[in-house]
């Protein structure tokens, strides 16, 4: 399996995109569940929770594209 540089660069990028969407979805579940007055530690996990879903699902299309571009 040899990509281009330009293709690992592209996955690269898509990757910390990836993560950056799932940061920004745990703060928001996490900002939320505290606005709606759950405790600290309720919140931290609301937001890992998310975080860790939201990766999950990003990186699985992230796979689906990577093993589309090397067949």
């Amino acid at each position: 399996m040899h990509l281009p540089l330009a293709a690992l660069t592209l996955f690269a990028l898509a990757l910390l995109t990836a993560i950056l969407l799932a940061l920004l979805a745990a703060i928001g579940a996490g900002l939320l569940t505290r606005a709606d007055g759950a405790s600290r530690p309720a919140a931290l996990l609301r937001a890992g929770v998310a975080f860790g879903g939201t990766l999950t699902v990003l990186a699985a299309l992230l796979a689906l594209g990577i093993s589309a571009l090397t067949q």
